[in-house]
């Protein structure tokens, strides 16, 4: 029985020391001991920096293509009341004329 502690990344049982260090080789994670991450909440940043949270207003910096459709999300449209998420799209909103939508934090100021 290992006293080793799991790994902080995938939680693989089958972590082993080398040196000062311990490697998980499921993940190939390495770390000191006693330095195991904590469960971190993701900060969304916009395109300037400015920290977004749920329910923010912001607008939108660039023309963006709808895929799936030839229309077009303008520069400069607000969106209102969005909710952050994690995946590969990071806000999803409600924008007129275009419904449910995903939008990048990239592609989005803070109002």
């Amino acid at each position: 029985m290992s006293t080793l502690p799991n790994c902080p990344t995938c939680n693989s049982e089958y972590t082993y020391e080398d040196g000062n260090l311990l490697v998980c080789p499921e993940c190939a994670y390495e770390w000191a001991p006693g330095t195991e991450k904590v469960d971190e909440e993701k900060v969304y940043k916009d395109s300037n920096g400015n920290i977004l949270i749920d329910g923010d207003t912001v607008t939108v910096i660039k023309d963006l293509k709808v895929k799936g459709s030839s229309s077009v999300v303008k520069q400069g449209t607000k969106v209102k009341n969005i909710r952050l998420v994690d995946g590969d799209h990071d806000i999803e909103c409600k924008i007129d004329g275009f419904g449910a939508m995903q939008l990048k934090t990239e592609f989005v100021k803070k109002v």
